[in-house]
């Protein structure tokens, strides 16, 4: 997923009734949180099929493990590497045999706000082909599409268009309000693991979690200054090495913040998903920060990503001969 500026706006507090209040309202000890995964069979362009498959068997045995329900959105062109769908196939088919579930992400990960409706949505269609299959297989059928960068159309009548097209083929658009960018960290981690550097790795993932604990404390707070409560949150999260090694890690940060752990859809059972959001734009945004831009308020700051510390664990490439 690509780097986007956050947008922080405040809302004043009380905008909604009480009727839209949850339990976390009066408990802050019960958040809710509903944990997804983008970019399957693997967020890395790069990762051999084997790799996919431990990466994936690692992943999915911490989450069973500890019963944390996720849905999967898949990227399906991924699957096609000569010789080898049948092996990736395998490995998205483990998603469903561990006791999870799939969504579609797009064919190719394409961004209406780049490629026309039109297109993206002939993207979408293709995106169904394998993963309806699988699903079938287990008795199940495609419910949820996430958006590839969160971007929704360059302007609203496109966003109009693509809301009703996804409602025509029976899907639920899976929201974000949780992102502490994963993406950004996982190349530089999965090269320190490639060449054994241990520091690098533990720094990394270091840094990653202090980085998710403030943006999930500025989350927390922005949204009770915007709706006057916590909503139950979605976090974004991406089929990577660095996760397959600390999701566990990221999981107790979570409880540390009183989070527990629902599926997709209850969290997008919460009233606060059916409210408008801000117009379509440029960028893909966390829907917090989309409701806050329905009222145009002022930019509070939120935290900033540590690009200064990824980037000095990032090799650099050898000078040409």
């Amino acid at each position: 997923m690509k780097l986007r500026t956050l947008l922080v706006v405040v809302y004043a507090v009380g905008i909604f009734a009480n009727p839209l209040q949850s339990a976390a309202a009066d408990n802050p000890a019960d958040r809710q949180v509903a944990i997804t995964i983008d970019d399957l069979p693997a967020a890395s362009p790069g990762m051999s099929t084997p790799a996919i498959t431990e990466m994936t068997t690692k992943l999915l045995t911490t989450l069973r493990d500890q019963k944390i329900p996720v849905v999967g959105f898949v990227n399906e062109r991924k699957l096609y590497k000569f010789g080898e769908v049948d092996q990736r196939i395998a490995a998205l088919r483990m998603w469903l045999d561990y006791g999870f579930e799939l969504g579609n992400h797009t064919y190719t990960h394409a961004s209406l706000n780049t490629v026309g409706l039109k297109a993206w949505e002939d993207d979408v269609i293709q995106g169904e082909t394998v993963t309806t299959l699988l699903l079938a297989d287990h008795k199940m059928k495609m419910r949820y599409f996430r958006h590839p960068y969160l971007e929704t159309g360059p302007d609203l009548q496109t966003r109009r268009d693509e809301e009703a097209f996804l409602a025509g083929r029976g899907y639920k658009v899976a929201h974000v309000t949780l992102d502490a960018w994963d993406w950004a960290y996982a190349g530089t981690y999965e090269e320190a693991k490639t060449r054994g550097d241990a520091a690098a790795q533990d720094a990394l993932v270091n840094s990653y979690l202090a980085f998710s604990d403030a943006t999930f404390s500025y989350w927390e707070s922005e949204s009770k200054k915007w709706l006057g409560y916590e909503p139950k949150q979605i976090l974004l999260l991406h089929g990577n090495q660095m996760e397959a090694d600390h999701i566990g890690e990221l999981l107790e940060l979570f409880r540390k913040h009183g989070y527990r752990f629902i599926t997709l859809e209850d969290a997008l059972n919460e009233p606060a998903y059916n409210l408008p959001n801000g117009d379509a734009g440029v960028e893909g945004t966390e829907w917090l920060a989309r409701w806050a831009a329905r009222k145009g308020q002022n930019r509070a700051p939120g935290p900033e990503f540590p690009k200064a510390e990824v980037d000095k664990w990032k090799v650099a490439p050898s000078p040409k001969q």
